[in-house]
């Protein structure tokens, strides 16, 4: 049975454990198009008040825009390249059988650790419902709701007939009440484990499959967005002259699908609707834990795995780039004794900061090998200095556009973003976000001997990460 909010328990004058808990919410799919993050047509009321307690991290990145890859590092606080996952197939105790995982770290330290939906990789739609590729030794307890979405496949509409939903631009604007879908049972089995749990300290996982294709919601989350409201991405007309073949992905060669104007439309609507649905679960959440009493000793993370084109560069859509939309991913923290006053964070930090941050914050013991830094002193001071860099990747494979499988390494620090692919082989971008934050304008084209001596200063960062590649001693990259 599922429980709602009017049904849980208050836990009256309950004596505040040492150990915080920790709510881990995980989103599918999810750019920057929340209210937060500036997002003038978001309405995500519930993410932004969490934004309001806590830090957003305004340029945080992940490590590969792929589903599986990003949440294996996640999990594990590793890179793509020690895990060895690069795609969807590939499992991280394959390469590293003994890693120790996040919520492994929190069990080793007498925590409850459950997961409710997709935190580890999951094929969405078709492994709703089921374990997913997911990771047996990380959980204590694991809950796989099943709802109607997947009931009322048949009733989607896939613009693409071609593809399978899963990859397609596809959607419905569903009948009945947010519960009755996968994601609001998700929620309502978060809100269960934290009742269930909250006299022992826990680290509960929770991971919504929206706005990941098909785009399903309630009807009432796409009357939010009425079509004239919407505008496709503005890009220049010759904007894709001056970006390598291996930029776009193998999957999304042709700008917008050949999809027509209107459709193209609908379906940002649809992408929008599954935004504020899933911002209603988080909201259910957050109250839980103020019913419960557990808001004042609970560390809050909220992150997706990577973000999501809606049609900018003339037509890219969903993820697989290294541009800013596809790079830069949602991450807000709330932890309890920290700043807390809704100050956002514009400094460069990494998804493979978070699992050596949450730990730092609860006191958990983490390995060493961690990638990432702990990002404690932010969320003390967002505006501190913070000499860092981003590090992102993704595999592309041979196929008629490209004569080998590639690797493309970006590197995005405050002020630049440069792109090697295949080791410059197959091209090279690179970006000033101070003059040009869309990247309309590639400098590694033609390039003045201003951009030479920067492209030479950025290699020796992406080179430090790049398997068998020769590294230079790295310059500071607070210089540049």
């Amino acid at each position: 049975m599922f429980l709602t909010l009017p049904a849980l328990t208050h836990a009256a004058d309950k004596s505040t454990p040492e150990q915080p808990n920790v709510l881990f919410i995980a989103v599918d799919d999810l750019a920057c198009t929340l209210g937060c993050y500036g997002d003038l047509l978001a309405k995500t009321p519930n993410i932004d008040r969490l934004a309001a307690t806590g830090v957003c991290f305004e340029r945080a990145y992940n490590q590969l825009p792929l589903c599986n890859p990003t949440r294996a590092s996640v999990m594990t606080g590793l890179r793509p390249d020690q895990i060895q996952v690069y795609d969807l197939d590939r499992h991280f105790r394959d390469e590293v059988p003994d890693v120790v995982t996040l919520p492994q770290a929190f069990q080793k330290a007498d925590y409850f650790a459950g997961r409710v939906g997709k935190i580890y990789h999951y094929n969405v739609p078709a492994s709703i419902g089921t374990d997913g590729f997911d990771d047996p030794p990380s959980w204590q307890q694991t809950v796989n709701p099943i709802g109607r979405d997947k009931a009322e496949e048949d009733l989607i509409f896939n613009a693409e007939p071609h593809r399978k939903i899963s990859a397609a631009l596809s959607w419905l604007a569903a009948d009945g009440d947010d519960t009755e879908q996968t994601d609001g049972m998700i929620a309502t089995e978060g809100i269960r484990l934290m009742q269930e749990h909250q006299d022992e300290p826990f680290f509960l996982a929770v991971g919504f499959f929206r706005p990941h294709t098909p785009y399903v919601a309630p009807k009432k989350y796409f009357d939010m967005y009425p079509l004239d409201s919407i505008r496709l991405p503005y890009a220049p007309e010759d904007d894709r002259a001056d970006i390598p073949t291996a930029a776009f992905a193998h999957n999304c060669p042709i700008p917008h699908y050949n999809l027509d104007h209107d459709t193209l439309l609908k379906a940002t609507q649809a992408y929008y609707a599954c935004v504020s649905f899933i911002d209603a679960q988080v909201g259910r959440l957050l109250d839980a834990l103020d019913q419960l009493q557990l808001t004042d000793n609970t560390i809050v993370v909220f992150w997706s795995d990577h973000g999501y084109h809606l049609g900018e560069h003339n037509g890219i859509w969903q993820k697989r780039t290294l541009f800013e939309q596809s790079s830069r991913s949602p991450l807000i923290i709330r932890a309890p004794g920290k700043a807390g006053n809704g100050t956002p964070c514009r400094r460069i930090v990494e998804f493979v900061d978070i699992y050596p941050t949450i730990a730092a914050l609860a006191g958990v013991s983490a390995p060493e090998n961690l990638a990432g830094r702990d990002l404690t002193p932010l969320l003390g001071d967002p505006n501190r200095d913070w000499d860092s860099y981003a590090i992102t990747q993704i595999l592309r494979p041979d196929d008629d556009r490209l004569p080998e499988e590639v690797m493309g390494r970006s590197i995005r620090t405050e002020r630049y973003r440069y792109t090697e692919w295949g080791e410059g082989k197959h091209g090279r971008e690179l970006y000033d976000h101070h003059a040009d934050p869309q990247e309309f304008h590639n400098l590694a084209i033609d390039p003045d001997e201003a951009a030479k001596r920067l492209m030479q200063k950025l290699r020796p960062l992406l080179d430090q990460h790049a398997p068998g590649r020769k590294t230079e001693t790295p310059v500071n990259p607070a210089r540049l």
